[in-house]
């Protein structure tokens, strides 16, 4: 029977730190690397950001000013993306960084408060193309390992002029690099899901061992021979791996970490951090070199998605108060400290050595060319007794927060400053970071938290984007017109067909017939041929052969496209609505009657089209300046605008021409689009504040004067974020031309009112998103949405699922009875005259589904591997002793102690009561 000696690090407690110890204001950049976001040392944090195209670093002091602030600054290093940093283990201010330009450079930082160099100390160009990973050796100064897609390459700073090695090429994409803490050993892992242990200075054929399903992996050399790795196991769960380098046959261990999208990255000291990019949850583990070799010590839920995380150096913990590791988790928008301490009497009076064993210190032990020569001197190790250790490394006393000042439950990351408060609902975030970010817990914070940890979390948190099958797409398109007015989607779809603007001379509109996807013939096609250029366009939501085009003449064209598509060009719309005097800006169906239009102009005004009689029918003033966006309500009584004069007006067009009410939009004057939310009680705002940054704003219908009661920063970027609102789970899809990311929020209409979920990322930058009806959508995959994607040359079917175990059920928690949309109420002219309705709504389940609601309750199975995974490797003679080992264990010995009375590990008192 195993006995295991009890870990001192068993109860460590992760603390998220409260608000105004994190670091905010940062745009940090989510960029497709294969390198870390963020790097910290004792001193200071350096992160990716989105400025100059990923091509700037942020940085930051570690600890606030004497002011108690944190100063922000940028780093211009490269000419594009920076897809790897690490400072140097011996010169807190050496900062190393690769790109996508090919290049390595060394930087000598300054104080976040001082002016940083313009260029750098040392420029590397190894000319192999673009570089991922670069990492600085751990005893030897003066020596990088370089990450190429391919190759690991050994670069000594004195000698620019090639690598001291060129290692194994690799088969695929290079993922991660790792040195031994010795500095001996160079580990990595490939997409070829190969996991391979170098000799850097003997050249020979690489140890290496197949890493089967993982073929997205990260490895890190933790304590003596030991590896980790993260990748996917058969069932597609994230794992952990416990590997002797020594022996790379078969695993020492391993734990699962449950499904997610992201790739697991790792951090490594005494304890061991596990993350994965756009996820909220950070792992620990403590990995020993005897049975059970790797355990999870805590399971941290973050509040927001996480880009990035940093590991702290173990010189900059505050060792009196049981600080046995701290984290900084990078977000879209700021830096978090997560804490995690050990419960420990007289915590915050003596110092308990079984803690800390001595670390690292700041001293090579040996020039690059020394080691090369076969050296093996290791780094001096120091103390982290606060008597022992160097004084030099240590923040000034000053710069300590007061530690009196407790937990904060303020509002989450997806917050700025300047939103509403939002509850924090992480189960960790009950105290501060005592190692000088944040102030220590406070006992009174714990109902907090276990109210915290009840509040709402989004059932679409995890939700997936995926580009469909390429039998579904439309490739080889040519001629489009990329530069539509911002008003303008980009292009329109419904259930059958496509629209999309050319940049051929005339106005055309090339129509796309969905149910013929494939490469499109070089020859030229037939086009609507509009006239003049295209402003907006829009499908009748009643009539998919119907087509409203704007254009620049101040016309509003009807165009009716046959069965089956064009078969030659059209030139003669089938109506011509004029009214307006100058060019119109945006043209939208009403939601419930048929051959009803509204449009906006230069002209300043809105006006309503009755399409039966072709007649202009009511005419909206009280506009200032240019209006950006329209929107009908869910129940087509009301009219919401956002215009660029900074109001957000509703009408209700059959009773009057003015507003009926008037409110504050946002700041920024570069474009806006309007939405109406949670059953029309709600009018959500995408637009820019005074700084020019993307953000979301959300209105009470019924109060517009008392301006946004919430809102949040998404990001930077000149475009406007396009909203796509799903009613029946309440999902905003947002995204903007020429953006490569896609924002997803589940809107709720009470605190915390926006909820942020998975984010999607298209290979390129995207020219527009337009959504199909729910109807399209495949319930058995769990599909909540459908949209198409367009491309300089192609139209590609995106489909954002829930991720759910038991898929043969029908999701009824999801999916709510739909409304039949795409069928009028009433007619145009019924609803002129005050008639209103309502949609009939139906209901997406196929007969021979069940709902999961209805699932028979299932007693837990407990899930065996396959012997023939143990007994792997073994001798007939081996495997018999262990058949027989087992079967005796079975049946158990009564005469037998129990285990916990042969526990050991840290004395009863030395525990907090």
């Amino acid at each position: 029977m195993n006995r295991f000696k009890a870990s001192k690090f068993k109860n460590t407690t992760p603390k998220i730190a409260k608000k105004d110890g994190w670091i905010n204001n940062i745009r940090a950049g989510s960029f497709s690397c294969q390198g870390n976001h963020i790097k910290a040392n004792s001193k200071l944090v350096a992160f990716n950001t989105e400025q100059a195209g990923g091509g700037m670093v942020g940085l930051s002091s570690l600890r606030p000013g004497s002011d108690g602030q944190w100063r922000v600054t940028q780093l211009s290093c490269h000419s594009d993306v920076v897809t790897d940093m690490d400072f140097s283990p011996f010169e807190e201010n050496l900062l190393a960084t690769c790109s996508g330009d090919e290049t390595v450079k060394l930087w000598r930082l300054c104080d976040p408060e001082l002016e940083q160099p313009s260029s750098p100390e040392l420029t590397i160009c190894p000319g192999q193309g673009r570089l991922e990973m670069v990492h600085f050796h751990p005893s030897s100064s003066g020596l990088l390992a370089v990450g190429t897609a391919k190759c690991p390459l050994i670069w000594d700073t004195s000698r620019q002029d090639a690598p001291l090695a060129v290692l194994e090429q690799h088969s695929d994409q290079l993922q991660s690099l790792s040195w031994k803490r010795d500095g001996s050993l160079l580990a990595s892992s490939c997409k070829d899901k190969m996991l391979r242990v170098f000799d850097p200075r003997a050249q020979l054929t690489p140890s290496a061992k197949s890493l089967q399903n993982n073929k997205d992996s990260r490895i890190l050399w933790t304590r003596e021979d030991l590896l980790l790795t993260t990748g996917f196991d058969m069932m597609r769960s994230r794992e952990v791996k416990l590997w002797d380098s020594r022996k790379l046959s078969s695993s020492l261990s391993s734990v699962s970490l449950g499904t997610s999208s992201g790739t697991s990255e790792l951090y490594s000291d005494i304890l061991n951090v596990c993350y994965a990019q756009g996820d909220t949850v950070v792992d620990c583990f403590e990995v020993s070199s005897s049975e059970p070799f790797l355990s999870q010590v805590s399971h941290c839920l973050t509040d927001t998605s996480t880009r990035g995380v940093a590991m702290v150096p173990k010189l900059a913990l505050n060792v009196m108060s049981c600080e046995v590791m701290c984290v900084l988790q990078l977000t879209d928008s700021c830096i978090v400290p997560i804490s995690y301490h050990v419960p420990r009497k007289h915590s915050g009076q003596e110092f308990h050595e079984d803690l800390y064993p001595d670390t690292m210190g700041t001293t090579p032990a040996m020039p690059a060319e020394e080691w090369w020569q076969g050296g093996n001197k290791q780094v001096e190790k120091v103390s982290l007794h606060p008597d022992k250790r160097p004084k030099a490394k240590l923040p000034p006393a000053k710069q300590m927060p007061d530690p009196a000042r407790g937990c904060s439950t303020s509002s989450s990351p997806l917050s700025t400053p300047s939103s509403s408060a939002v509850p924090s609902r992480s189960p960790s975030s009950t105290s501060g970071l005592s190692s000088g970010f944040l102030p220590s817990p406070s006992p009174s914070q714990s109902a907090k938290a276990i109210q915290s940890l009840l509040g709402p979390t989004s059932k679409f948190r995890h939700i997936q984007g995926a580009v469909m099958h390429r039998d579904t797409h439309i490739t080889n398109m040519r001629g489009l017109n990329l530069t539509t007015p911002g008003e303008c989607d980009g292009f329109c779809v419904n259930r059958h067909r496509v629209a999309v603007p050319l940049s051929i001379s005339g106005g055309q509109i090339a129509i796309y017939e969905r149910s013929q996807p494939g490469r499109l013939p070089d020859a030229s096609l037939p086009t609507i041929q509009n006239s003049v250029n295209v402003a907006d366009f829009s499908w009748d939501p009643f009539d998919t052969h119907r087509l409203a085009v704007a254009g620049d003449d101040a016309k509003i064209r009807l165009w009716q496209v046959p069965e089956g598509g064009l078969k030659e060009t059209l030139t003669e719309p089938e109506l011509i609505l004029q009214g307006h005097t100058e060019k119109i800006y945006s043209i939208k169906f009403h939601p419930l009657a048929s051959g009803l239009l509204v449009s906006s102009s230069y002209d300043l005004t809105v006006r309503l089209w009755n399409l039966e009689s072709g007649e202009q029918v009511k005419l909206l003033t009280g506009h200032k300046d240019q209006v950006f966006g329209i929107a009908w309500s869910p129940d087509g009584k009301f009219l919401a605008t956002v215009c660029k004069d900074g109001k957000v007006r509703i009408y209700d067009p059959r009773k009057s021409t003015s507003p009926l009410q008037e409110g504050p939009g946002p700041e920024g004057p570069r474009g806006a689009r309007i939405v109406w939310v949670c059953e029309g009680k709600y009018l959500l705002v995408s637009g820019f504040d005074s700084r020019s940054e993307r953000g979301l704003y959300l209105y009470s219908a019924d109060s517009l004067s008392s301006g946004a009661i919430a809102n949040i920063q998404v990001d930077v970027s000149p475009s406007t974020l396009i909203p796509f609102y799903d009613p029946d789970t309440n999902v905003i899809i947002l995204t903007g031309k020429g953006d490569t990311r896609v924002h997803i929020y589940e809107i709720v209409p009470e605190d915390p009112y926006f909820m942020e979920c998975s984010s999607f990322h298209s290979p390129e930058p995207h020219k527009g998103l337009a959504f199909l009806p729910k109807t399209e959508c495949n319930v058995r995959d769990v599909e909540i949405a459908v949209g198409l994607m367009l491309s300089k040359t192609t139209i590609e079917p995106v489909a954002f699922r829930v991720p759910r175990v038991k898929k043969e059920f029908f999701q009824d928690d999801v999916y709510t009875d739909t409304a039949v949309w795409w069928e009028p109420v009433l007619t145009a002219s019924a609803w002129l005259s005050g008639s209103n309705g309502q949609h009939k709504k139906i209901s997406l389940k196929p007969k021979n589904m069940t709902a999961v609601s209805e699932a028979p309750k299932e007693a837990p199975v407990r899930k065996y591997l396959p012997s023939s995974v143990y007994l792997e490797e073994k001798t007939d003679e081996q495997k018999k002793e262990e058949l027989l080992s087992a079967m005796v264990a079975k049946l158990g010995n009564m005469d037998d102690p129990l285990p916990q009375e042969s526990f050991e590990g840290v004395a009863d008192d030395e525990w907090d009561d």
